[in-house]
């Protein structure tokens, strides 16, 4: 079996309709990969009711302090629910920047693609409900 047949294409996300054919986009390999982690992020768990399992639960950490404890235990549930809901991905390796700017904390997620053992980033904007920045007069 080929390692790239692996991987799998499926429609693009978010939808796109292809102009040259008039159907559903499709993603492949690599793209394909990058689009599931971000799904899965964007999903809330239970959110899908036919895989209630499936999903992340930032939604939780919106309203958390910013100390470096809720950080790194936010980057260890995130590395945690990739390993465990991406099958194509190894060595996860997840960092958040401690700035909170515009109410916004920067994820970034480094991960290797296990069949063509080429690694991939992520940078996923996680915004805090609670973090408000005052106006600067």
């Amino acid at each position: 079996m080929n390692d790239r047949a692996f991987l799998g294409a499926g429609m693009k996300f978010p939808p796109q309709i292809d102009p040259g054919t008039g159907r559903f986009a499709v993603s492949a390999r690599e793209q394909s990969v990058r689009e599931s982690v971000y799904l899965i992020l964007m999903t809330s768990r239970g959110e899908r009711w036919l895989e209630p399992n499936f999903g992340s639960q930032m939604a939780s950490y919106a309203f958390m302090d910013t100390s470096p404890t809720m950080l790194r235990m936010l980057s260890d549930d995130l590395r945690d629910l990739l390993l465990t809901q991406e099958p194509r991905i190894s060595d996860v390796d997840v960092e958040i920047d401690p700035e909170v700017k515009n109410g916004c904390l920067l994820v970034s997620i480094r991960y290797t693609v296990a069949a063509t053992n080429s690694q991939d980033n992520l940078v996923f904007p996680f915004y805090l409900n609670a973090a408000r920045e005052e106006p600067t007069l």
